[in-house]
């Protein structure tokens, strides 16, 4: 008994120490992509021309790091996450990170529902699951046909 404890410990301290260690090319989740030979301004030029051709409008942009769109969701979603009279705001926060030695950055999304968008201090935000940031996978590839090449900054 003993035994199949220690066996049991051991593989467990293995599966979450290996999580510790992703490298960053693998890293970011379901939809995650890697853009090559790149920078964060195109890429975030490139998000900016993309997600509004799917009906998203830009929220704010975080400096070369990261850049939020809404979009009003859908009539199943106001009643999944809000209530009567409440609607959702859908906001995607594509992140870009470096890939260290390389020109290259992985970028992913992490989606929210947002009740009460921009209403400041009042704004009721819920993170969704990350399966639904594999529904962004398509614009990512999009925003990495477009930024991929661009060269260093």
């Amino acid at each position: 008994m003993r035994i199949d404890a220690l066996l049991t410990a051991t593989a467990l301290f293995l599966m979450l120490s290996g999580c510790l260690v992703t490298p960053v090319e693998k890293s970011g989740g379901i939809g995650s992509i890697t853009v090559s030979n790149s920078n964060p301004g195109a890429i975030l030029a490139a998000a900016q021309d993309i997600f509004p051709m799917y009906g998203y409008q830009l929220h704010r942009v975080n400096a070369l790091s990261s850049v939020s769109f809404d979009k009003s969701s859908s009539r199943i979603a106001n009643v999944m996450w809000g209530s009567y009279g409440d609607p959702q705001t859908l906001r995607v926060k594509v992140m870009i990170v470096p890939i260290p030695g390389t020109d290259d950055y992985r970028v992913s999304t992490k989606v929210f529902t947002i009740g009460n968008a921009g209403e400041a201090g009042f704004e009721d935000k819920r993170p969704l699951m990350s399966l639904w940031s594999g529904e962004f996978a398509p614009l990512l590839q999009k925003v990495a046909a477009q930024a991929g090449g661009a060269g260093r900054l």
